[in-house]
């Protein structure tokens, strides 16, 4: 995969992915029309399909609630990348069929950096400034959830 990055700090809550005041809506269209708007007004105009999230430590910190990755699914970024995740956030992200990275170098890719990754070996490649950085690979059950675009779809698959 191949996308731009919108770059993010430390403990990115779920009420920033998604604000409260939106939870009665459930569609991933819908969510993603206000995807980090409080923190990023610029956010859900200028997203683009296939773009990276990278962050910090603990993305998706705050709510167990499922509506933060149905943005992210909503907006059809490729990933989000960060150096660590919150546990439930992590899951409810694997089977809404978002895909995630753990990256400890997330500090040396920059906003608007071009990234190509590889989930299959972890490897991701800064394009823009010629650097690789090497992030944990998603297992081959995992992915296969991804593939098939979330934990409901890929039961269908395997039953």
């Amino acid at each position: 995969m191949s996308g731009r990055v919108w770059k993010f700090g430390d403990d990115v809550d779920t009420d920033a992915v998604i604000p409260g005041r939106y939870l009665i809506m459930n569609t991933p269209e819908e969510l993603a029309a206000h995807a980090f708007e409080g923190v990023r007004p610029e956010f859900p105009k200028e997203v683009k399909e296939g773009d990276i999230i990278v962050a910090g430590n603990n993305f998706g910190c705050g709510s167990s609630r499922e509506h933060a990755p149905i943005a992210l699914k909503g907006t059809k970024i490729s990933c989000v990348i960060a150096k660590s995740f919150a546990r439930i956030f992590f899951r409810n992200s694997i089977n809404i069929g978002v895909a995630l990275l753990e990256c400890p170098d997330t500090d040396r890719i920059e906003d608007g950096d071009q990234l190509d990754v590889d989930f299959a070996s972890g490897v991701i490649k800064n394009v823009t400034k010629g650097e690789q950085y090497q992030a944990t690979p998603l297992p081959d059950f995992v992915r296969g959830i991804m593939d098939a675009g979330g934990l409901i779809e890929y039961t269908r698959q395997i039953i």
